[in-house]
């Protein structure tokens, strides 16, 4: 028994060693999407002001694909040294539930560190369409059931449970057209492609300040002070409406807890800095930072929270 507790004491000293000199070098920070999307803009932030808090590189490493899966299998197979974290997202809450077979277990596999932010959805339309207003795009969808289309980030993502949700409460038929992250659902309403996008906020607030994106109504109860003029979709036409997701960085379960504390301490720095908080708000997110333990318990409470509106959805 001596022995055992004298290994024990061992380990625990060289824990707490390896985490007072951590990062020794380059830390990766896995996306589970694709450039361009609101997951990678709230990355490449929090990645920027990491690397100069600590002096060391952090590089940004996007996974996009199968709703977020790659990615966040990539961290839970990664070493559980800290040299590995990465962002998830409300979607890897409910691909828990909605895939029947994963290469990683959420809640078992991956640990979290704190939840950066949440965001609310902006339905929005191409600058040339005609659909100009929530009451637009309900009208043209029930006199034409079906012809109209939806982009999403892939299925099982916020874009697409925002999609869902306000077909459901709007009663009508809208086409669900999947893409492979964020990015490229972006360029689909761009472009004209798709006939509407239930975006994050942080992914199309720029595009839409530009003109570049028609606004059709906000996913929160009330306005936003950000953006006061545009409506919500619950006052817009679909009384009830109400979504938004959320964004959180967690690193492999079996990562040390003093390295996961210092890597929290870190990011609830950068998240009090109140450049970064401009630099979140313009985008539309709203800081978080939340505890590791905190965290941790949410997605597990989110897991079980989503369980009934996935088990009604189709299986990817």
């Amino acid at each position: 028994m001596k022995r055992i507790l004298a290994v024990l004491g061992i380990m625990s000293l060289a824990s707490a060693v390896a985490a007072q000199t951590y990062p020794a070098r380059v830390i990766r920070y896995v996306v589970s999407d694709a450039p361009g999307s609101g997951l990678d803009a709230l990355a490449r932030i929090i990645a920027e002001a990491l690397s100069a808090q600590w002096g060391q590189q952090v590089v940004i490493d996007n996974r996009p694909g199968a709703g977020g899966n790659i990615g966040a299998e990539v961290i839970a197979r990664a070493t559980p040294d800290g040299y590995t974290i990465g962002q998830i997202a409300t979607t890897h809450a409910v691909n828990a539930t909605l895939y029947k077979t994963l290469g990683y277990d959420l809640v078992r596999d991956l640990t979290g560190i704190t939840q950066l932010a949440s965001v609310p959805s902006i339905a929005v339309t191409p600058s040339s369409s005609q659909l100009r207003t929530i009451a637009d795009l309900v009208k043209a969808a029930k006199t034409q059931p079906g012809a109209l289309t939806y982009a999403s980030a892939g299925t099982g993502t916020c874009t697409f449970l925002a999609g869902e949700l306000f077909k459901r409460q709007a009663m009508v038929d809208i086409l669900h057209v999947a893409y492979k992250g964020g990015g490229p659902a972006v360029t689909s309403i761009l472009s004209g492609e798709t006939s509407v996008y239930f975006a994050p906020l942080s992914a199309v607030l720029p595009m839409v300040k530009q003109g570049r994106l028609q606004p059709l109504g906000l996913s929160t109860p009330q306005r936003l002070s950000l953006v006061p003029e545009y409506p919500t979709i619950a006052e817009a036409g679909v009384p009830g409406y109400q979504f938004s997701c959320w964004y959180g960085l967690v690193a492999p379960s079996r990562t040390p807890p003093a390295t996961i504390a210092t890597i929290y301490s870190a990011v609830a720095k950068v998240l009090a800095e109140p450049a970064v908080q401009k630099r979140l708000n313009d985008l539309g997110f709203i800081p978080v930072g939340d505890k590791p333990e905190a965290f941790t318990a949410y997605i597990r409470a989110q897991v079980e929270a989503f369980r009934p509106l996935v088990k009604d959805l189709p299986q990817p």
